[in-house]
């Protein structure tokens, strides 16, 4: 299920990140790479605020649609 379908409050592991290599690249570089967790903090509109690793992140609805996650 897409990031961008994630309830505020659950704790989510990545499985697979779409999108063009510029895109995937970009997303690996901010932490989103396969078996990671991330907790969802904020939803607004779609965009989201969530943390990877010990950072917060904002991105947006069309970026989380991207990045595949299974519930924790």
């Amino acid at each position: 299920m897409p990031l961008s379908m994630i309830e505020v409050g659950k704790l989510v592991a990545v499985v697979r990140v779409g999108g063009a290599p510029a895109v995937r690249q970009r997303l690996a570089d901010l932490g989103f790479v396969e078996g990671t967790q991330i907790d969802i903090i904020q939803a607004q509109s779609g965009n989201l605020i969530v943390k990877v690793k010990d950072s917060k992140l904002a991105i947006t609805k069309e970026m989380a649609n991207k990045i595949v996650v299974n519930p924790l």
